[in-house]
Protein backbone atom coordinates (compact mmCIF):
# COMPACT_ATOMS: atom_id res chain seq x y z
CA UNK A 1 0.00 0.00 0.00
CA UNK A 2 1.54 3.24 -0.74
CA UNK A 3 2.36 5.65 1.84
CA UNK A 4 0.01 7.96 3.43
CA UNK A 5 0.67 11.65 4.19
CA UNK A 6 -0.48 13.81 6.95
CA UNK A 7 -3.05 15.30 4.29
CA UNK A 8 -4.33 11.73 3.82
CA UNK A 9 -4.61 11.41 7.93
CA UNK A 10 -6.54 15.05 8.01
CA UNK A 11 -8.93 13.95 5.28
CA UNK A 12 -10.06 10.95 7.52
CA UNK A 13 -10.28 12.37 10.51
CA UNK A 14 -12.22 15.24 9.20
CA UNK A 15 -9.60 17.98 10.61
CA UNK A 16 -7.42 20.07 9.75
CA UNK A 17 -3.49 19.24 9.00
CA UNK A 18 -2.53 21.41 11.76
CA UNK A 19 -4.97 19.71 13.96
CA UNK A 20 -3.09 16.12 13.37
CA UNK A 21 0.11 18.54 13.55
CA UNK A 22 -0.42 18.78 17.19
CA UNK A 23 -2.29 15.61 17.98
CA UNK A 24 1.37 13.84 16.74
CA UNK A 25 2.94 16.60 18.98
CA UNK A 26 0.92 16.05 22.42
CA UNK A 27 0.02 20.18 21.70
CA UNK A 28 -2.06 20.46 24.80
CA UNK A 29 -4.43 22.80 22.69
CA UNK A 30 -6.32 19.83 21.30
CA UNK A 31 -9.56 17.88 22.14
CA UNK A 32 -8.65 14.64 23.94
CA UNK A 33 -11.16 12.12 21.49
CA UNK A 34 -10.11 14.04 18.81
CA UNK A 35 -6.57 13.50 19.25
CA UNK A 36 -7.45 9.61 20.34
CA UNK A 37 -9.37 9.03 16.74
CA UNK A 38 -6.27 10.64 14.96
CA UNK A 39 -3.82 8.60 16.61
CA UNK A 40 -5.89 5.32 16.11
CA UNK A 41 -6.24 6.07 12.57
CA UNK A 42 -2.36 6.82 12.67
CA UNK A 43 -1.56 3.51 13.99
CA UNK A 44 -3.76 1.66 11.75
CA UNK A 45 -2.69 2.93 8.83
CA UNK A 46 0.99 2.93 9.59
CA UNK A 47 1.47 6.84 9.07
CA UNK A 48 4.71 7.55 10.19
CA UNK A 49 5.37 11.35 10.90
CA UNK A 50 9.06 11.42 10.85
CA UNK A 51 12.15 9.73 10.32
CA UNK A 52 12.09 8.01 13.94
CA UNK A 53 11.59 4.55 13.01
CA UNK A 54 13.39 4.25 10.31
CA UNK A 55 16.69 5.83 11.37
CA UNK A 56 16.79 2.83 13.77
CA UNK A 57 17.76 0.91 10.87
CA UNK A 58 19.06 3.21 8.10
CA UNK A 59 22.12 4.89 8.01
CA UNK A 60 20.94 6.97 5.24
CA UNK A 61 18.12 8.38 6.57
CA UNK A 62 16.70 11.50 4.31
CA UNK A 63 14.02 14.10 6.12
CA UNK A 64 13.39 17.59 5.54
CA UNK A 65 12.11 19.87 8.66
CA UNK A 66 9.24 22.26 8.22
CA UNK A 67 8.75 24.43 11.27
CA UNK A 68 5.80 26.63 11.34
CA UNK A 69 5.07 29.66 13.69
CA UNK A 70 1.59 30.30 13.07
CA UNK A 71 0.11 26.50 12.43
CA UNK A 72 -3.35 27.81 12.90
CA UNK A 73 -2.87 29.82 9.39
CA UNK A 74 -5.09 28.42 7.20
CA UNK A 75 -2.78 29.71 4.57
CA UNK A 76 0.51 27.87 5.99
CA UNK A 77 -2.03 24.38 5.87
CA UNK A 78 -2.22 24.92 2.38
CA UNK A 79 1.23 25.66 2.05
CA UNK A 80 2.16 22.67 4.39
CA UNK A 81 0.11 20.13 1.97
CA UNK A 82 2.03 21.24 -1.20
CA UNK A 83 5.22 21.01 0.63
CA UNK A 84 4.81 17.84 1.79
CA UNK A 85 3.82 16.53 -1.80
CA UNK A 86 6.70 18.00 -2.96
CA UNK A 87 8.84 16.56 -0.58
CA UNK A 88 7.80 13.31 -0.96
CA UNK A 89 8.34 13.01 -4.83
CA UNK A 90 12.07 13.54 -3.93
CA UNK A 91 11.57 10.11 -1.95
CA UNK A 92 12.10 12.31 1.33
CA UNK A 93 10.17 12.67 4.36
CA UNK A 94 8.70 15.46 6.17
CA UNK A 95 9.34 16.50 10.06
CA UNK A 96 6.69 18.93 10.58
CA UNK A 97 7.25 20.78 13.93
CA UNK A 98 4.88 23.75 15.29
CA UNK A 99 7.01 26.27 16.93
CA UNK A 100 4.91 28.73 19.63
CA UNK A 101 4.73 32.09 19.81
CA UNK A 102 7.76 32.39 22.21
CA UNK A 103 9.77 29.54 21.20
CA UNK A 104 13.48 30.42 19.44
CA UNK A 105 12.64 28.33 16.00
CA UNK A 106 16.24 28.03 15.49
CA UNK A 107 16.92 26.48 19.17
CA UNK A 108 14.10 23.92 18.16
CA UNK A 109 15.82 23.19 15.06
CA UNK A 110 18.74 22.32 16.52
CA UNK A 111 17.10 20.01 18.89
CA UNK A 112 15.46 18.16 15.85
CA UNK A 113 19.02 18.08 13.88
CA UNK A 114 20.29 16.21 16.92
CA UNK A 115 17.11 14.09 17.12
CA UNK A 116 16.86 12.75 13.46
CA UNK A 117 19.00 13.03 10.06
CA UNK A 118 17.88 16.26 8.91
CA UNK A 119 19.10 17.39 4.87
CA UNK A 120 17.30 20.57 4.73
CA UNK A 121 14.73 22.91 6.93
CA UNK A 122 12.16 25.20 5.91
CA UNK A 123 11.19 27.79 8.47
CA UNK A 124 7.55 29.00 7.76
CA UNK A 125 6.30 32.03 9.15
CA UNK A 126 7.24 33.97 12.49
CA UNK A 127 10.06 36.57 12.76
CA UNK A 128 13.85 35.94 12.28
CA UNK A 129 16.58 38.11 14.44
CA UNK A 130 19.22 35.65 14.91
CA UNK A 131 22.76 36.79 14.73
CA UNK A 132 24.85 35.09 12.35
CA UNK A 133 26.88 32.99 14.53
CA UNK A 134 23.78 30.74 15.61
CA UNK A 135 22.30 30.19 12.31
CA UNK A 136 25.86 29.05 11.24
CA UNK A 137 25.53 26.16 13.80
CA UNK A 138 22.46 24.83 11.80
CA UNK A 139 25.31 23.33 10.09
CA UNK A 140 22.22 22.21 6.93
CA UNK A 141 20.95 24.07 3.99
CA UNK A 142 17.94 26.03 5.23
CA UNK A 143 15.21 28.58 2.96
CA UNK A 144 13.03 31.03 4.93
CA UNK A 145 9.74 31.05 3.28
CA UNK A 146 7.23 33.89 3.93
CA UNK A 147 9.14 34.90 6.86
CA UNK A 148 9.34 38.36 6.37
CA UNK A 149 12.28 40.72 7.65
CA UNK A 150 15.63 38.73 7.02
CA UNK A 151 18.02 38.01 9.86
CA UNK A 152 19.44 41.21 10.91
CA UNK A 153 22.81 42.09 9.63
CA UNK A 154 23.73 37.78 8.46
CA UNK A 155 25.21 37.55 4.93
CA UNK A 156 22.67 36.96 2.46
CA UNK A 157 25.12 34.15 0.79
CA UNK A 158 24.50 32.24 3.62
CA UNK A 159 20.39 31.49 3.46
CA UNK A 160 17.78 31.35 0.83
CA UNK A 161 14.44 33.13 1.17
CA UNK A 162 11.10 33.06 -0.74
CA UNK A 163 8.33 35.10 -0.09
CA UNK A 164 6.36 38.21 -1.45
CA UNK A 165 7.13 41.49 -1.01
CA UNK A 166 4.83 42.47 2.27
CA UNK A 167 5.65 45.93 2.42
CA UNK A 168 4.76 46.57 -1.18
CA UNK A 169 1.57 44.38 -1.33
CA UNK A 170 0.48 45.75 2.07
CA UNK A 171 0.77 49.48 0.06
CA UNK A 172 -0.88 48.10 -2.72
CA UNK A 173 -4.04 47.69 -0.58
CA UNK A 174 -4.19 50.44 0.80
CA UNK A 175 -3.73 52.60 -2.36
CA UNK A 176 -6.93 50.48 -3.58
CA UNK A 177 -8.91 51.48 -0.62
CA UNK A 178 -7.96 55.62 -1.45
CA UNK A 179 -8.91 55.54 -5.22
CA UNK A 180 -12.05 53.87 -3.95
CA UNK A 181 -12.52 57.31 -2.08
CA UNK A 182 -11.45 56.66 1.61
CA UNK A 183 -9.31 58.55 3.48
CA UNK A 184 -10.07 57.64 6.99
CA UNK A 185 -8.32 53.69 6.91
CA UNK A 186 -7.77 52.13 9.77
CA UNK A 187 -5.44 48.79 10.39
CA UNK A 188 -5.61 46.11 12.60
CA UNK A 189 -1.74 45.67 12.79
CA UNK A 190 1.13 43.80 14.52
CA UNK A 191 3.26 46.00 17.20
CA UNK A 192 6.03 48.05 16.52
CA UNK A 193 8.34 45.41 18.27
CA UNK A 194 7.05 42.74 15.53
CA UNK A 195 10.08 42.90 13.55
CA UNK A 196 8.25 39.92 11.14
CA UNK A 197 5.39 40.43 8.08
CA UNK A 198 3.33 42.32 10.69
CA UNK A 199 5.98 45.18 10.35
CA UNK A 200 6.39 45.54 6.85
CA UNK A 201 2.37 45.16 6.17
CA UNK A 202 2.32 48.23 8.87
CA UNK A 203 4.94 50.24 6.78
CA UNK A 204 3.70 49.42 3.58
CA UNK A 205 0.01 51.39 5.46
CA UNK A 206 2.07 54.32 6.61
CA UNK A 207 4.26 55.19 3.66
CA UNK A 208 0.79 54.89 1.39
CA UNK A 209 -1.24 57.17 3.35
CA UNK A 210 2.06 59.71 3.28
CA UNK A 211 2.43 59.20 -0.15
CA UNK A 212 -1.28 60.40 -0.72
CA UNK A 213 -0.62 63.71 1.50
CA UNK A 214 -2.73 61.28 4.22
CA UNK A 215 -1.43 61.86 7.73
CA UNK A 216 -0.78 59.07 9.89
CA UNK A 217 -3.05 58.86 12.60
CA UNK A 218 -1.75 57.13 15.67
CA UNK A 219 -5.64 56.43 16.65
CA UNK A 220 -6.28 54.55 13.73
CA UNK A 221 -3.47 51.70 14.30
CA UNK A 222 -4.97 49.29 16.63
CA UNK A 223 -2.16 46.45 17.34
CA UNK A 224 -3.47 43.23 18.13
CA UNK A 225 -3.91 41.55 21.62
CA UNK A 226 -1.19 39.48 22.97
CA UNK A 227 -3.06 37.74 25.33
CA UNK A 228 -4.96 35.19 22.85
CA UNK A 229 -3.86 33.54 19.25
CA UNK A 230 -2.15 36.54 17.39
CA UNK A 231 -3.09 36.36 13.82
CA UNK A 232 -6.64 34.47 14.30
CA UNK A 233 -10.40 35.89 13.83
CA UNK A 234 -11.02 36.04 17.54
CA UNK A 235 -8.14 38.76 17.80
CA UNK A 236 -9.80 40.31 15.29
CA UNK A 237 -13.40 40.46 16.41
CA UNK A 238 -11.58 41.51 19.43
CA UNK A 239 -9.29 44.25 18.03
CA UNK A 240 -11.79 45.76 16.19
CA UNK A 241 -14.43 46.04 19.07
CA UNK A 242 -11.90 47.81 20.87
CA UNK A 243 -11.85 49.54 17.42
CA UNK A 244 -15.64 50.49 17.69
CA UNK A 245 -15.93 51.50 21.70
CA UNK A 246 -12.75 54.04 20.65
CA UNK A 247 -15.31 55.66 18.57
CA UNK A 248 -12.77 57.09 16.14
CA UNK A 249 -14.10 57.96 12.78
CA UNK A 250 -12.78 55.67 9.61
CA UNK A 251 -14.90 54.43 6.73
CA UNK A 252 -12.75 51.54 6.09
CA UNK A 253 -10.24 48.65 7.83
CA UNK A 254 -7.17 47.22 6.69
CA UNK A 255 -6.48 43.86 8.17
CA UNK A 256 -3.12 42.28 8.09
CA UNK A 257 -4.67 39.23 7.39
CA UNK A 258 -7.71 37.63 6.49
CA UNK A 259 -8.21 35.73 9.63
CA UNK A 260 -7.90 39.05 11.66
CA UNK A 261 -9.99 40.89 8.69
CA UNK A 262 -12.80 37.93 8.95
CA UNK A 263 -12.82 38.52 12.36
CA UNK A 264 -13.51 42.35 12.62
CA UNK A 265 -16.61 41.32 10.02
CA UNK A 266 -18.49 39.97 12.85
CA UNK A 267 -17.68 42.17 15.24
CA UNK A 268 -18.71 44.85 13.04
CA UNK A 269 -21.90 42.69 12.40
CA UNK A 270 -22.90 42.49 15.74
CA UNK A 271 -22.29 45.64 16.10
CA UNK A 272 -25.37 46.30 14.06
CA UNK A 273 -23.08 47.78 11.57
CA UNK A 274 -22.83 46.87 7.55
CA UNK A 275 -20.09 45.36 5.38
CA UNK A 276 -19.44 47.51 3.06
CA UNK A 277 -22.00 50.16 3.15
CA UNK A 278 -20.82 51.05 6.84
CA UNK A 279 -17.16 49.68 6.97
CA UNK A 280 -14.85 48.64 3.82
CA UNK A 281 -13.01 45.96 5.52
CA UNK A 282 -9.97 44.29 3.54
CA UNK A 283 -7.64 41.75 4.42
CA UNK A 284 -4.23 39.95 3.09
CA UNK A 285 -3.22 36.77 2.27
CA UNK A 286 -5.84 34.78 0.51
CA UNK A 287 -7.05 32.23 2.32
CA UNK A 288 -9.96 30.04 0.82
CA UNK A 289 -12.22 30.64 3.82
CA UNK A 290 -12.39 34.44 2.57
CA UNK A 291 -14.08 33.01 -1.21
CA UNK A 292 -16.88 31.84 1.07
CA UNK A 293 -17.43 34.56 4.13
CA UNK A 294 -20.15 36.59 3.62
CA UNK A 295 -19.42 39.10 2.43
CA UNK A 296 -16.86 37.78 0.22
CA UNK A 297 -13.28 39.18 1.47
CA UNK A 298 -11.58 41.64 -0.55
CA UNK A 299 -7.71 40.88 -0.21
CA UNK A 300 -4.19 40.49 -1.19
CA UNK A 301 -3.62 36.64 -2.31
CA UNK A 302 -0.07 35.03 -2.09
CA UNK A 303 0.82 32.26 -4.74
CA UNK A 304 1.13 29.59 -1.65
CA UNK A 305 1.29 26.95 -4.34
CA UNK A 306 3.64 28.38 -6.51
CA UNK A 307 5.96 29.26 -3.26
CA UNK A 308 5.83 25.97 -1.88
CA UNK A 309 6.97 24.18 -4.97
CA UNK A 310 9.78 26.81 -5.14
CA UNK A 311 10.66 26.18 -1.62
CA UNK A 312 11.37 22.27 -2.29
CA UNK A 313 13.02 22.88 -5.58
CA UNK A 314 15.42 25.12 -4.53
CA UNK A 315 15.87 23.25 -1.24
CA UNK A 316 17.08 20.29 -3.19
CA UNK A 317 19.11 22.10 -6.02
CA UNK A 318 21.03 23.89 -2.79
CA UNK A 319 21.48 20.29 -1.02
CA UNK A 320 22.98 18.49 -4.36
CA UNK A 321 25.39 21.54 -4.90
CA UNK A 322 23.99 22.54 -7.79
CA UNK A 323 22.81 26.23 -6.82
CA UNK A 324 23.79 29.37 -4.61
CA UNK A 325 21.73 30.45 -2.20
CA UNK A 326 18.94 33.15 -4.05
CA UNK A 327 15.95 35.26 -1.92
CA UNK A 328 12.95 34.89 -4.80
CA UNK A 329 10.22 37.78 -4.11
CA UNK A 330 6.57 36.61 -6.11
CA UNK A 331 4.12 39.11 -6.86
CA UNK A 332 0.39 38.71 -5.63
CA UNK A 333 -2.79 39.31 -6.63
CA UNK A 334 -5.20 42.25 -5.62
CA UNK A 335 -8.70 40.16 -5.50
CA UNK A 336 -11.64 43.17 -5.26
CA UNK A 337 -14.58 41.53 -3.68
CA UNK A 338 -17.64 42.11 -1.70
CA UNK A 339 -16.37 43.58 1.63
CA UNK A 340 -15.02 46.81 -0.19
CA UNK A 341 -17.41 49.54 -1.78
CA UNK A 342 -16.42 53.36 -2.92
CA UNK A 343 -16.80 55.80 -0.20
CA UNK A 344 -20.20 57.76 -0.84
Amino acid sequence: MEEITIKDVARMCGVGVSTVSRAINNHPDINKETKEMIMSVIKEYGYIPNNSARNLKRTDAKSIAVLVKGMDNPFFNKMITVLEEEIKKKRYSLVLHHVEFNEDEVDVALELIKEKRLRGIIFLGGHFSHSEEKLKKLQVPFILSTVGCPPGNMSRDLYSSISVDDEKESGRMVQYLIDQGHRDIAILAAEMEDTSIGQLRLEGYKKTLQRNGIPVRDELIFNMRRDISYYSMENGYRTTQELLKQGTHCTAIFAISDLLAIGACRALWDAGKRVPEDFSVAGFDGIELGQYYMPSLTTIRQPADVMAKETVALLFEIIAGRENHQHLVYDAELLERESTAKKE
